[in-house]
């Protein structure tokens, strides 16, 4: 039957019966395992394995629970969690935490607070609260993890060196100079070579590179500095696994309750934050692969919670280290080619194997190998470009002060620290308020930088009241924030200081905002995204019919048409006031000339869209050349030196600077009706657009091309409905120079091309990305492009902009002719 051919309504009720005399249908299906998740799960095992057995050492635990917790976790988390493709286990996140807690209540005790942790876990993901702990600030989690990836650094270099770290860093600091002293040449030894293979390793050039590449750095490094150890005949301290019928499994807690508390408390936050965050983090990361988006679901973050908290608690019963999500092993699951959650669960598999049948080679590897494997892994977990971001978000002081508390008083205590820093932060900021008074040029100006909250209004007043009465003023808002007492503020003074004859105008607002609301707000013409910065939401007026005096003539006496326009009831100043000034919109006055003529000022544009025009320069030249002064100021200097040529169409919708996140001297822009390129040659060439391609590639020597077309596009309706014969118009000689694309249609619908999978909507949409193809091959014909290709120093790319679904589409480069594939939303600051 043909898959076009519906379904009977009636056949989510139809019993599926075998037939008679034929066997009865199979059982359930058998478990499988797809090839992809056998090799993803053999490259994070290799990862995983010496990982696990260094930060048990790191925490001072058996070295077998760093095997129990990574195999519960590859097994329990990967059965039950929420993140198929994030892999758990022991995390360098927990060391500290860990080893305190071993510290301070023993190995057995620190074995029953991490199952008391699971049950919170477990009690936490039940009221659904995981979103909620994305709500830390990342200022906050960075800051934690950098300062745990300083303790950590800090205490294995001690046993690099050849000795035993000490309990905290001030300590370790302290009796850094005499192990410096007494250092152990073959533990230096070992430990540089480890550095060295793990720095070097991922940097093998040529196919070699490639080829080795496939081998776990971390591996290969540990590996390495035993096979040299041995061979070497070193004696050096070793791993050392007793035997499993002697593993310590955890008993029932003993110590202080408040302490117990703040310890579960602390080890359930950790593993919590990390887990959550690391599952969001491989949601990226998935979308940025191609084909996998659609087959592994995103993550459940409270079944992810939920899978935490079990794993936990089996862990902590067998005697294992606490679990959390684990970006490197997770990384290389997705990298690797994981599919599913299966890929976590031979992990798992994998590590119980080699728990029970490589003891005797797991007992060659040096201590010296293991810790500098667990430092170097502690110096990444300090990363330069988490301080760049917190730094470009002024949230460095959050940072700091969560590091250094981590640091110096542990994990908990300088959670806690960042979080009142960031509490003091947020308030400081909503707090702080900026309100000046300035006259220029006979106006008033009123600069408000910040958020208006009711302890600005006073000051808000004070200043306010500066303004004279019957003057022109502009109060200008630069914050995201007006609470409801600087709104009423600033409404009463508006209407107060209009009625005595002055005139107000309000700018930097969020477009479609007013101070009033008139009762017919639903006819707003606004939108999200405005051209204009300092655009203002405006209604339009009808005109006055023939013969009627203005409404705001000279007089100031009201007529019909007055009355009838919207928002000129009694006591309303904002269509005119009794001095007979127009308004450019709600709360913006603006003076009319005799003529009745509103004008901006000295050679201002007159009419309303050279209001607009004039309004969105002025707001420019205020709000945004400060900004970019410094840039184009360079750019003046050097000239320009963009990268890219970028052809599209004059369409008003597309926006280049927008879709590409460009800015001044990145793009060299060429728009034309259609994104059209005549092909060269005296009779059918366009001089301007050929010009424009010789000067980009020969002259600013761009290194890329991009011919963008776009959904709805005009040119391309007017090509599918054009009729021929008839005046030859500019518009229709133009349009000659798509008539190629309209021939490249194909008349069978299968072979159209493909729009991320999909066929396109209708005829218009399949010509505007044929069109896009054929203007790339008339690219190919000029001489300066064809010249640059084959020197390899260009390339051309296609690109197709659906207006309605605000998102963009790239022209495959392997995928054949005419498919398009779908640009993903990916974190590349990460």
């Amino acid at each position: 039957m043909s898959a076009c051919v519906p379904a009977r309504a009636d056949s989510a009720r139809t019993k599926h019966v075998h037939p008679p005399h034929s066997p009865p249908p199979g059982g359930p299906r058998r478990f499988r395992v797809a090839g992809a998740d056998v090799s993803a799960s053999i490259a994070v095992f290799l990862i995983a394995l010496p990982l696990s057995l260094g930060i048990a050492l790191a925490t001072g635990a058996p070295l077998q629970a760093g095997l129990v917790a990574a195999a519960v976790g590859g097994i329990v988390v990967g059965w039950l969690g929420g993140c198929p493709l994030q892999v758990s286990g022991p995390a360098a996140g927990l060391t500290v935490v860990t080893a305190d807690l071993i510290q301070q209540y023993g190995w057995r005790t620190t074995c029953a607070i991490t199952v008391f942790a699971g049950l919170a876990q477990l009690g936490l993901g039940c009221l659904r609260v995981a979103r909620s702990a994305l709500a830390v600030s990342p200022a906050i989690v960075h800051g934690m993890l950098a300062g745990i990836g300083v303790t950590i650094a800090v205490a294995q270099l001690h046993i690099v060196l050849g000795g035993t770290p000490q309990s905290s860093v001030p300590d370790n600091l302290v009796a850094l100079p005499a192990q410096l002293a007494n250092l152990r040449p073959a533990d230096v030894a070992v430990s540089v070579l480890t550095l060295t293979l793990l720095f070097l390793w991922p940097r093998v050039p040529g196919r070699a590179g490639r080829l080795l590449g496939r081998l776990p750095a971390a591996l290969v490094a540990v590996a390495g500095a035993t096979a040299v150890a041995a061979l070497a005949g070193l004696r050096l301290p070793k791993v050392d696994l007793p035997s499993w019928s002697s593993h310590a499994l955890a008993t029932l807690p003993d110590g202080p309750v408040l302490g117990l508390v703040a310890a579960v408390l602390t080890t359930t936050l950790v593993c919590s934050v990390q887990s959550l965050l690391g599952a969001v983090a491989v949601d990226k990361l998935v979308a940025a692969r191609p084909g996998l988006s659609g087959r592994v679901k995103r993550s459940d973050l409270d079944r992810e919670l939920l899978g935490q908290g079990a794993a936990n608690i089996v862990s902590g019963s067998l005697g294992g280290l606490p679990i959390a999500g684990v970006a490197v092993r997770s990384s290389a699951n997705v990298a690797a080619g994981a599919v599913s959650r299966n890929s976590t669960m031979v992990h798992g598999v994998l590590v119980v194997i080699a728990a029970l049948l490589l003891v005797p080679a797991l007992e060659l590897i040096p201590l010296a190998a293991l810790a500098a494997l667990v430092m170097s892994v502690g110096i990444q977990m300090v990363s330069l470009n988490h301080i760049r971001t917190v730094t470009r978000h002024r949230e460095v002081l959050v940072y700091a002060v969560t590091t250094c508390g981590v640091v110096f008083f542990g994990v908990l205590e300088g959670v806690a620290l960042g979080i009142a820093v960031a509490v003091g932060v947020a308030l400081h900021r909503l707090t702080r308020t900026r309100i000046t008074h300035a006259e220029t040029g006979g106006v008033h100006h009123v600069h408000v930088r910040g958020q208006l909250t009711f302890l600005a209004v006073p000051r808000l007043s004070r200043v306010l009241h500066q303004v004279p009465q019957g003057s022109d003023a502009v109060v200008e808002l630069d914050g995201s924030f007006m609470d409801h007492a600087a709104y009423e503020t600033l409404q009463d003074w508006q209407k107060t200081h209009t009625t005595q004859g002055g005139s107000v105008e309000i700018t930097g607002r969020r477009p479609g905002t007013r101070l009033s609301e008139p009762a017919d707000a639903e006819d707003c013409r606004c939108r999200p995204w405005t051209a204009w910065r300092n655009h203002q939401c405006e209604r339009p007026q009808p005109m006055p019919p023939a013969g009627t005096d203005r409404p705001d003539d000279d007089s100031g006496e009201r007529t019909d048409a007055a009355a009838d326009r919207p928002g000129d009831g009694p006591g309303d100043t904002r269509g005119r006031d009794t001095r007979g000034r127009g308004t450019d919109g709600p709360g913006a006055n603006t003076p009319v000339s005799a003529g009745g003529t509103g004008t901006g000022g000295p050679g201002m544009p007159s009419g309303p869209s050279g209001r607009e025009l004039a309004r969105g320069i002025s707001a420019f030249q205020r709000n945004t050349a400060p900004l970019v002064r410094r840039e184009l100021a360079r750019l003046a200097r050097e000239g320009q030196q963009p990268s890219q040529l970028f052809l599209t169409c004059a369409d008003s919708r597309v926006v280049t600077s927008m879709i590409t996140s460009s800015g001044p001297g990145d793009l060299f822009v060429v728009r034309n009706v259609g994104n059209l390129v005549p092909l060269p040659g005296a009779e059918s060439g366009d001089d301007s657009v050929a010009a424009a391609i010789e000067y980009a590639v020969d002259v600013l020597k761009v290194r890329s091309i991009t011919v963008c077309g776009h959904s709805g596009c005009g040119a391309m309706q007017a090509l599918l409905s054009a009729e021929p014969g008839g005046a030859q118009t500019p518009l229709k000689r133009w349009l000659r120079h798509g008539l190629p694309s309209l021939e490249r249609v194909p008349e069978d619908e299968s072979a159209w091309p493909r729009l991320a999978g999909r066929r396109p909507a209708d005829a218009a949409e399949q010509l505007c990305l044929a069109n896009v193809v054929q203007q790339l091959e008339h690219l190919r014909a000029h001489d300066a492009v064809s010249r640059a290709l084959a020197a390899g120093e260009l390339e051309l790319h296609g690109m197709y902009f659906h207006v309605g679904e605000a998102q963009a589409y790239l022209l495959s480069e392997d995928a054949g002719d005419g498919v398009f594939e779908l640009v993903l939303e990916t974190d590349l600051t990460a």
